[in-house]
């Protein structure tokens, strides 16, 4: 059986790991404070948090932000639930607009339509690692009649003065939007180094700061490390230091903060990424859209534009003219052939906890579409020429034996 997205787990991981186990230090702590330095400077931003997941990453950035019950949060229908859960977990309601039909990204007009005074952020998402319109997003909330909607709560929501972009960009390190890479699109990003991700650390992830000037920088690294470990005054290494045992609590914080293991990983891992595993992502995607490009019943995905380029995450193919049915038997069959296939996402309107809250899938006609025929392949390190040859063989003769059985 061919994986769909196992890690990359080789001997210079396992010898950084070992090396920190054998230090002693094995919490947040140096390589921890490393990785960190790494990611501001790979991404040209301001400062870096990194946290145990991207969804820890993202609810810290609204509770931040103050946002609370009463407000609204605008989310694409097409995304992971984490993007809607950390606003339900904030109190506030998740807003969903529609998605673009070519691109799975948030569609621009249909957050202008949602904006309210209630809106206290926006969460685009980078679908399969190919960035967001941020251009567009940004000049949308800095346009006067925009600005003149928001309604502060508190003094950091005052200070910004507008609506807060807070990118989930899981899937999207290492990509580009006009010359920048994702990191420093928006005010604040998060990224998601979970296991399956381009980058891993096996679980974990990051806050990408990149506010505007007035924002000191320093000072709300300052903060979020000490709101990710329970607004403890001082993390586990600075207490060992002789007489440093006393701390204080200085808000009901959160136990989000990531180990010196995980990081580990991490500090491998970025410093191969440009040269080595996005190369190889990148073979894989090329491989696959020289392939279907073949097949009139092949949409392929977009992952490299003038403008815009994809960080390879996840190959998003979609079949012309079939239905979900019809897409869940071609999965199947491709299943029997002994190859692992997935589906990014299933639309929240499809899922119980956001259909008992009211949500209708009828009001995402795109994000249906989209969704209803889409094929995840898969795209990891080690998957050899062999193997992609025998994933798009699995495809072709399974989408054949549904469409033209």
């Amino acid at each position: 059986m061919i994986p769909f997205s196992p890690p990359r787990i080789d001997e210079k991981i396992i010898a950084e790991v070992v090396d920190t186990l054998r230090s002693g230090w094995i919490t947040t702590g140096p390589k921890t404070k490393l990785f960190e330095k790494k990611i501001t400077s790979y991404c040209n931003a301001r400062t870096t948090i990194a946290v145990n997941s991207a969804t820890a990453g993202l609810e810290l950035v609204l509770r931040w932000f103050g946002v609370s019950e009463g407000d609204e949060v605008i989310v694409p229908a097409y995304t992971y639930c984490a993007t809607a859960n950390v606003v339900v977990h904030c109190g506030a309601k998740p807003v969903m607009v529609d998605v673009n039909p070519n691109d799975f990204c948030i569609s621009v007009s249909e957050i202008e339509k949602a904006i309210t005074s209630k809106t206290k952020a926006i969460i685009p998402v980078d679908m399969a690692g190919f960035p967001c319109d941020y251009d567009a997003i940004n000049d949308l909330i800095h346009r006067s009649d925009i600005r003149e909607k928001f309604t502060p709560n508190n003094e950091i929501q005052k200070k910004l003065g507008r609506i807060l972009i807070l990118s989930d960009a899981a899937h999207s390190f290492g990509a580009y939007y006009k010359n920048k890479r994702s990191g420093s699109l928006c005010d604040i990003t998060v990224f998601s180094f979970h296991a399956i991700k381009n980058l891993t650390t096996a679980e974990g992830g990051a806050i990408v700061l990149n506010l505007p000037d007035d924002f000191d920088h320093e000072e709300l690294y300052r903060y979020f490390s000490i709101f990710v470990l329970h607004g403890q005054s001082k993390d586990a290494l600075a207490k060992l230091q002789k007489g440093a045992w006393r701390y204080d609590v200085i808000d009901a914080g959160y136990k989000a903060n990531m180990t010196d293991i995980l990081a580990s990983i991490g500090l491998v891992e970025i410093d191969r990424y440009d040269d080595d595993t996005l190369v190889k992502r990148k073979h894989i995607f090329d491989r696959y859209q020289q392939a279907f490009n073949k097949f009139e019943w092949a949409e392929l995905p977009i992952y490299e534009t003038e403008q815009r380029k994809s960080s390879y995450h996840v190959y998003l193919l979609r079949i012309k003219n079939i239905n979900e049915s019809q897409r869940d038997e071609i999965i199947q069959r491709i299943f029997d052939k002994d190859v692992s296939v997935n589906v990014h996402f299933q639309p929240l309107p499809l899922l119980t906890a956001y259909k008992n809250r009211g949500y209708d899938i009828n009001e995402y006609p795109i994000a249906y579409n989209n969704y209803s025929r889409e094929i995840s392949l898969p795209v990891f390190y080690d998957l050899t020429d062999d193997m992609i040859d025998r994933v798009i063989d699995a495809v072709v003769r399974s989408v054949n034996e549904v469409i033209y059985a």
